[in-house]
């Protein structure tokens, strides 16, 4: 069963497809949670760049794809929020915000 860390690790390699920058690095998850009996149970909170993002739904399902290839999990639920707003000045790493020139 995955840890917390171990999904976040995981969720690394999935980038925003538009800006093709991790969304880790984005600052786009805010939550995750390893629950259930065993932790097979994941959920994720996160968000997306724009409200009106027109890849969302594709966005999402990546997210619950790479959750749902870990190994040990059963059930992977994203829940998209848009609270608190995303902001890149203050929730992007160092190098997202080099690559998207807010430096």
């Amino acid at each position: 069963m995955p840890t917390q860390e171990e999904v976040r690790e995981a969720l690394r390699t999935v980038e925003d497809p538009e800006l093709h920058i991790g969304i880790i690095d984005l600052g786009l998850i805010y939550g995750v949670t390893v629950a259930g009996e065993h932790s097979e149970d994941v959920n994720v909170s996160m968000t997306l760049t724009s409200p009106m993002c027109p890849v969302g739904p594709m966005f999402k399902a990546a997210v619950e794809s790479k959750v749902m290839s870990l190994e040990g999990v059963k059930t992977a639920k994203v829940e998209i929020t848009f609270t608190p707003p995303w902001d890149p000045r203050t929730m992007a790493s160092d190098d997202a915000k080099v690559q998207l020139g807010i430096w």
